[in-house]
């Protein structure tokens, strides 16, 4: 039975501590194709600074290490930056720093958070877990120069109502610090509210196994899980694209790319 006393970033903490070594191979967040696409993009700059927000195993930060001149990680969850550290020794990166933080509580008395500081704001397969996505986008462009490059890789939920509401339920079942994933109409409006032009905008989509949801799962969850699939009709069933494939019940995810700029807001000169 979830804890009601416990805070979202307190079920983020707990979660991330128990799987942390999970990601540092994770198939999904190494997956080298979106990490070049981001990287593509973005077309770092040499002498960029770039803040990578919820780093986790650091996984875009090290794709991004040899264009730009300096990384900032942030991530709340200690022993996820632990294995960040890790990983950085092993490949052998040394322009990436990893710093224990909250995007919604960023240390204001540290000169590292001092607005408009960095080039680039990066953000992966983190966002659906922000308790306030308004406050950690508003901070997000905060941090960045004038026109600086705001990338967001996300889990996403197409425009469709079933399908949003199915998805949002299995992934809080998969990950009880889940909030929400986004509709890229959403995702437009939330980065034009806090200052920024969308220039780009795509989505894409992987068919994963259904483990993907039920691995490291309580046996409760997992039988929700497995009652909810079981439910649906043959419509529903072919909205999420479910089908067995190499013996295992497959489905769609879906994940959104988008790319904003943070508007410099000049007074217009008088005539």
């Amino acid at each position: 039975m979830t804890d009601r006393s416990l805070t979202t970033e307190d079920r983020a903490r707990a979660v991330f501590t128990a799987r942390a070594s999970f990601y540092v191979d994770s198939i999904c967040h190494t997956d080298p194709q979106v990490l070049g696409w981001l990287v593509e993009l973005a077309q770092p700059q040499p002498s960029w600074r770039m803040l990578d927000v919820a780093t986790g195993a650091g996984h875009t930060a090290f794709a991004f290490a040899p264009y730009v001149s300096e990384i900032i990680g942030i991530d709340l969850t200690p022993r996820m930056l632990a294995e960040a550290g890790k990983l950085a020794v092993r490949q052998g990166v040394t322009n990436v720093r990893f710093v224990e933080a909250d995007i919604h509580e960023l240390p204001f008395d540290d000169e590292t958070f001092d607005d408009e500081q960095f080039d680039l704001v990066t953000c992966r397969r983190a966002a659906h877990h922000f308790s306030d996505i308004q406050e950690a986008l508003a901070e997000m462009v905060r941090m960045l120069k004038p026109q600086g490059l705001l990338l967001i890789d996300d889990r996403c939920v197409p425009e469709d109502d079933f399908v949003d509401s199915v998805m949002n339920r299995l992934d809080w079942l998969h990950d009880e610090s889940h909030v929400r994933e986004y509709r890229p109409s959403q995702w437009q409006a939330m980065l034009e509210a806090a200052g920024c032009r969308v220039f780009s905008q795509a989505t894409y989509i992987r068919h994963r196994p259904l483990s993907s949801l039920t691995e490291c799962v309580s046996p409760q969850n997992v039988a929700q899980i497995h009652g909810i699939l079981d439910s649906l009709s043959p419509e529903q069933r072919a909205k999420l694209a479910l089908t067995i494939r190499d013996g295992e019940l497959h489905s769609n995810h879906w994940y959104l790319l988008i790319a904003a700029r943070k508007q410099s807001f000049e007074m217009e000169p008088t005539l």
